[in-house]
């Protein structure tokens, strides 16, 4: 199914390569700088053609979630920001190269020129610093550093840049003025755009949060410094939530109605509550032992395809890494079959759900393994390596593998079952990210 999004992909790009051949991109090109400069039209295209893309990715579309699944819709939405970025930049060089081979100026020149007497360059060059400023604070040595609010308002200006963008395409992109036929085509493009966004983004949370009226339940103190958090509703089984699922979740205290975070379910849906669960962390996290019942919740989703609807084995190994525990715990609530379940954490104290864990694996008959220690000793640099994991389940080749922790530890995991001849697609990840 990825390859028919893949697909939908490529043929809107070879559409823009067409519209742009139809106006002369190769035809029109008789001397080095209306090489550049044509060049320069179709990566600004492609870059006009992906930005919405961009949005789309994440607009949770209801049918592209189902095809693609969130955590690679998410993956696709960073690769594709940085191409957007990059084709942008080549598009400025090349354009303003062209423009000043073609006066016979210097580019710096060429330069004034173009912010001074072309209609839109003013804002295409602050829609490109709003473009560059998300892609920045996505790379994950920024993202460590910035609060969860700060990281969303930033993003939040990525739509500001597309609709700069799109007010410096029609003013003076040749294929807009001179093609009619492009400029409804990309007209048409922006405005579904645009519509998709406000019904999936908007309507439908405020629609949907009116209707389950979604209220703090209680809240619960776990070991290991996490808070657990049980939400009331009507009809919550008409929310679809499944075991291994994630919803983005706000609260409706002063200062906080804003602060979005995704949180997993920690507990299989039952009609009655949701239950999530986090480790203190941040700010936002350490505050949830403090809410009241009866604070309103504002939810987006259910997201996330690792469920037990993708699996296609039926043994089965949950290996899950600190507060990564959360989706697996859920998961072992409603697996069948054979399960067995790895829990790595660094000390006993760490540990969250221990009781009802064991209590679920006498219950369900599957088994639990507590992997405990601090991998920075020399004694225990083997846990979890493929050698280890072996020893701990002798056929874990021949299992379905759910993976949720910390990225570092996923990773490694993840490498470690795949050389242990675990198939990829057997393979089903989350990389944990601890919100704040």
């Amino acid at each position: 199914m990825t390859r028919l999004v893949q697909g939908l992909l490529l043929a809107g790009a070879l559409v823009i390569i067409t519209l742009w051949l139809h106006d002369g991109g190769i035809s029109g090109v008789n001397s080095a700088a209306t090489g550049l400069s044509s060049a320069g039209r179709l990566t600004g295209l492609l870059a006009a053609y992906l930005l919405p893309v961009q949005v789309l990715m994440l607009a949770r579309l209801p049918l592209l979630e189902w095809i693609a699944g969130f955590d690679r819709l998410t993956h696709w939405h960073k690769l594709n920001g940085k191409i957007v970025l990059y084709l942008i930049l080549v598009h400025v060089v090349l354009i303003t190269v062209g423009y000043a081979m073609t006066r016979k100026v210097s580019v710096l020149a060429e330069s004034s020129i173009l912010l001074s007497q072309y209609y839109g360059i003013v804002a295409a060059l602050v829609g490109t610093l709003l473009i560059i400023l998300v892609v920045v604070s996505s790379l994950f040595i920024v993202r460590r550093r910035l609060r969860f609010e700060t990281w969303y308002a930033v993003h939040l200006v990525a739509y500001a840049g597309v609709t700069l963008t799109y007010f410096h395409e029609t003013r003076t992109g040749l294929d807009f003025i001179a093609n009619p036929l492009a400029a409804a085509y990309w007209l048409g493009f922006y405005l579904v755009t645009l519509q998709l966004v406000i019904i999936f983004r908007i309507l439908q949370p405020v629609f949907r949060n009116g209707f389950h009226k979604l209220r703090v339940g209680r809240v619960v103190k776990e070991p290991g410094q996490a808070t657990s958090v049980y939400v009331t509703g009507r009809h919550l089984d008409w929310l679809n939530a499944k075991a291994g699922q994630f919803f983005i979740w706000r609260f409706a205290t002063p200062g906080r109605v804003w602060e979005a975070h995704p949180f997993s379910l920690s507990a299989a849906p039952n009609g009655r509550w949701l239950r999530l669960t986090a480790k203190a962390v941040g700010d936002f996290t350490t505050g949830l032992n403090r809410l009241k019942p009866g604070t309103r919740v504002i939810v987006e989703g259910p997201f996330g395809s690792m469920t037990d609807d993708i699996r296609s084995r039926d043994k089965v190994a949950l290996i899950a890494g600190g507060i990564g525990i959360t989706p697996l715990r859920a998961l072992a609530e409603t697996m069948t079959g054979d399960v067995v379940l790895i829990y790595r954490a660094m000390t006993d104290a760490d540990i969250v759900f221990r009781e009802e864990l064991d209590a679920l694996a006498e219950k369900r008959h599957f088994r639990v393994h507590y992997i405990v220690g601090d991998h920075r000793l020399p004694e225990n640099r083997d846990l979890m390596s493929p050698a280890h994991l072996r020893r701990i389940v002798p056929d874990i080749s021949a299992r379905e593998i759910y993976l949720c922790g910390p990225p570092a530890m996923v990773d490694a995991i993840e490498d470690g079952v795949r050389h242990l001849g675990v198939p990829d697609k057997c393979i089903h990840v989350e990389r944990f990210a601890f919100a704040t």
